[in-house]
């Protein structure tokens, strides 16, 4: 596994190259993720014939943070110039939540460069509810604490957990996380650009871009409610079908977890299966 840095569409963008032959993977994360989220699902197979890429969006992670620029349009210009930089013609373009709907954007403004999609656990459509669905995850981007230790406490408290753990998930939040001189940290994203990033969102036709995706897409649904209690999966399953139904070629694998736990513990291990099935499948 190798941190690397490429200059694209003004800025430069960080990425995690988890190496492995076969055909090149570039998978984005969630809206205020970073590329450390996918470990776990690389660990449990994914990497086997694949060469797997994780990209730090703009604004997160490693990768330049710039004051404005946060459109799903500049998103995916940053994406295609990371293609671009690496000398690739066509890839297998993913991502989580966020990274999802970006995967959807470029494989329908670009579908030249886009082989296959796989999409974990984005709709294809963005209702204003889901901001308030993940309100606890945006909450901790608003605070800075003592330590990495009570960083993790904060996190391990979100009702999205409710006393699952996995060890492994502590890789993602431990990139997350800078260090200030005084010891304390706090989260490597800025509520404004995540902001700018969540309202990027809601002026794209969704279910227009989903329509235009030509690529064969596996759409990944995590069975489990998110959020507040009582709140339904970010994915519900008609939303779910009615994504797949709007995919000119498109196919669904349910797993067991919520919008975080499903792609960690257990369950990585499925997801990485099937996508890599998906993946390596004659076509």
């Amino acid at each position: 596994m190798r941190s690397q840095f490429v200059e694209t569409n003004g800025i430069r963008l960080h990425f995690v190259d988890h190496g492995g032959g076969g055909p090149t993977l570039i998978l984005a994360p969630g809206l205020t993720a970073n590329a450390r989220f996918f470990d776990a699902i690389v660990a449990d197979g994914l990497g086997d014939g694949v060469r797997v890429l994780a990209v730090d969006l703009r604004g997160r992670g490693l990768s330049d943070k710039p004051e404005s620029g946060y459109t799903m349009a500049e998103h995916g210009r940053d994406v295609v110039g990371l293609i671009d930089a690496l000398g690739l013609e066509r890839v297998i373009l993913g991502g989580h939540s966020f990274g999802g709907l970006l995967t959807y954007f470029v494989a329908s403004h670009h579908p030249e460069r886009v082989s296959k999609c796989v999409v974990l656990d984005a709709p294809g459509v963005v209702d204003p509810m889901l901001v308030e669905q993940i309100k606890p995850s945006l909450a901790r981007l608003e605070s800075t604490v003592p330590s990495f230790d009570q960083y993790v406490d904060a996190v391990r408290s979100q009702p999205y957990f409710d006393g699952w753990w996995d060890r492994r998930i502590e890789i993602y939040y431990r990139a997350d996380a800078e260090d200030l001189p005084d010891g304390s940290v706090r989260p490597r994203s800025s509520p404004d650009h995540i902001r700018q990033a969540i309202d990027g969102t809601l002026t794209v036709d969704w279910p227009d871009v989903v329509r235009r995706v030509t690529a064969p897409t596996l759409l990944i649904r995590a069975t489990g409610s998110f959020g507040p209690q009582g709140y339904p999966p970010i994915l519900p399953a008609e939303v779910g079908a009615r994504t797949i139904e709007a995919l000119p070629d498109g196919r669904m694998v349910e797993v067991n977890g919520n919008h975080i736990t499903a792609f960690f513990g257990t369950g990585s291990a499925r997801v990485a299966a099937a996508i890599r099935s998906f993946i390596l499948e004659e076509t």
